[in-house]
């Protein structure tokens, strides 16, 4: 008697038939694939914004300089598995006819491109790092690379999220990763490098994958755009791949979004900028170029009617200080730059960013880029955002067309009334009896020649001028200058520790900037004062001297050997410090 299903009789009922077909997937649901995965780039081709690492690979496979540990870093987005994932194929394609060797254009069509690609090759493992984090899964990984290749030319290990193995794992891994065997390659991919150990990053040869451009990513989306069948306008596509930080996976999410709001026109879906803004939230360009027009104008009522039409449309408070500091950024950088990068702008900012960097100045400009800061801060820690932002920006429109320290400091030198100046809400110069009896009274202008260019009295001065308008600048003067002479507007000192080449024209462009005429600034070897850091600390050391000389002081001091001065904390007051 046979005990095969065939020859069993099961009775009635129990005639099973053919195995049922697949069931039928109705249509739209066919397989639908996100467009991050869909256009996850399958060639090193397709791979935008990273052609150093590139050229670098091309090189290596070229000369055969293969290193046995890659490690990719960077931001999200930016294609770090992708690379793994394309190293692997770029290292074990053998080619259309099954004889080629480790190549940068994979062919796409072996058996080996084909089965990593599609996440099947048994001999390139990957492994998430942050749900496979114990030595236990780090031993598989050392058991298993004695093992020969089953089908591929090299086994490939990629490890994503590496930065996620503990501390033993790592170690565990540390001799292996040194001197696999010759067929085993390490891929490795990160956000956090600095959470990887040194000495696994000195076992790898490490590539910095960069945020993309935004340039870039336009052209990636409009792609796929033309792909998939979608019309978008380009000032849409601008500021999807502006809210996407460099990060192209970010931005196909977006766009993934942006399609599916569309409206259809034709069957056809119509990515627009204005569609696109209210999804995100984002501050039209429109109003922003308004409201910093009315910030400059000193209207108050129209900048609060502004905001409260752009809290109406869902837009958010700090999406309207981000795209103030957007055009004052761009303002800045095409009047330091004569006009640079104004064609990345839309057509319709162009002229008016233009303008306002023809007419404000670099002082204007700077003052109101760190009140918007201060404002972003602000609005984020608010309780209140809307509130907050009104405050900020109100605080911006009676700081806008306040004059320069230094052309204030030269009106009153001049006796030139304030008001003449255009400073709103000056006090006026006054003569006579009563309230109702005064007058303004412009000064006689000298006979004599045009007064002297204001100059800082001393040093000191100049360098606490710079340290306020040019931080870094003014704290290279300060520790690292001995002042040779200084003589208005000739400066010239000497260098105590190396500094940029061009240190001293960079002071003098300062200067220049600072005062409004121009400086002759030059380094000599000729001794010098002390810098001033060493003159604070000559001064720190002799007030210590003289406290240590108070019998009370020697009496502390010799009762806590070691007790050393503590300089008091400014900011906070002893009832808080203890």
């Amino acid at each position: 008697m046979s005990d095969s299903p065939d020859d069993m009789d099961l009775g009635p009922g129990f005639d099973l038939g053919e195995p049922p077909a697949p069931k039928a997937v109705a249509p739209g649901q066919s397989g639908y694939r996100v467009l991050a995965r869909a256009y996850r780039p399958q060639t090193f081709a397709e791979l935008i914004g990273q052609e150093a690492m590139v050229r670098t690979l091309a090189n290596a496979i070229k000369r055969d300089r293969l290193p046995h540990a890659f490690l990719m870093t960077g931001v999200r987005g930016v294609g770090k598995t992708s690379t793994a994932r394309l190293i692997a194929k770029a290292l074990n394609c053998i080619g259309p006819e099954g004889q080629g060797g480790p190549t940068i254009d994979p062919c796409g069509v072996c058996e080996p491109c084909r089965s990593i690609a599609e996440g099947r090759n048994i001999d390139v493992i990957e492994m998430d790092a942050a749900s496979h984090t114990g030595v236990d899964d780090v031993r598989e990984i050392i058991e298993a690379v004695r093992y020969a290749t089953v089908s591929a030319r090299f086994k490939i290990y990629i490890i994503d999220e590496v930065h996620m193995l503990s501390r033993n794992a790592f170690n565990a891994l540390l001799k292996t990763l040194e001197e696999p065997p010759e067929h085993v390659k390490f891929l490795f991919a990160t956000t956090e490098v600095n959470k990887v150990p040194i000495t696994v990053l000195s076992r790898c040869q490490r590539f910095d994958l960069r945020r993309i451009p935004v340039d870039l990513l336009v052209g990636n989306f409009r792609m796929i755009c033309e792909k998939e069948g979608v019309e978008a306008e380009e000032d849409a596509l601008r500021l999807i791949a502006t809210a996407a930080e460099g990060s192209a996976r970010d931005g196909q999410s977006i766009l993934d979004q942006a399609i599916a709001h569309a409206a259809l026109v034709d069957g056809r879906p119509q990515v627009g900028a204005d569609q696109v803004r209210e999804m995100l939230g984002l501050s039209d360009r429109g109003a922003t170029r308004r409201l910093f027009d009315q910030i400059l104008d000193g209207d108050a009522p129209a900048l609060l009617a502004t905001l409260a039409e752009q809290e109406a449309l869902g837009v958010e408070p700090v999406a309207t200080i981000n795209a103030l500091l957007d055009l004052i950024h761009a303002a800045t950088t095409a009047k330091a730059g004569r006009g640079a990068g104004l064609e990345r702008l839309p057509e319709a900012e162009r002229a008016d960013v233009a303008g306002w960097a023809e007419t404000l100045s670099f002082p204007v400009l700077h003052r109101l880029w760190q009140l918007l800061l201060k404002g972003h801060a602000e609005v984020v820690a608010a309780a209140r955002p809307h509130a907050a932002c009104e405050m900020a920006l109100l605080r911006l429109v009676h700081a806008a067309t306040m004059p320069d320290p230094l052309d204030l400091a030269r009106m009153i030198r001049d006796g030139v009334p304030a008001a003449a100046q255009g400073v709103a809400g000056a006090p006026q110069l006054a003569a006579g009896g009563g309230a109702s009896e005064s007058a303004v009274v412009a000064p006689t202008p000298a006979p004599q020649a045009a007064p002297e260019p204001l100059f800082p009295a001393d040093f000191g001065t100049l360098v606490a001028a710079l340290i306020d308008r040019f931080p870094r600048l003014g704290a290279e003067m300060h520790d690292y200058v001995s002042p040779v002479r200084y003589a208005p507007p000739v400066l010239e000192f000497r260098i105590l520790q190396p500094l940029d080449a061009d240190f001293p024209r960079q002071v003098a462009a300062a200067l220049k900037d600072m005062t409004g005429e121009p400086w002759t600034v030059s380094s000599t070897d000729a001794p010098g004062e002390p810098s001033l850091r060493e003159q604070q600390q000559a001064a720190r050391q002799a007030h210590e001297d003289a406290l240590r000389e108070a019998p009370v002081v020697a009496a502390v001091m010799n009762a806590f050997p070691g007790a050393t001065f503590v300089e008091p904390d400014q900011d906070q007051n002893w009832s808080d410090r203890r």
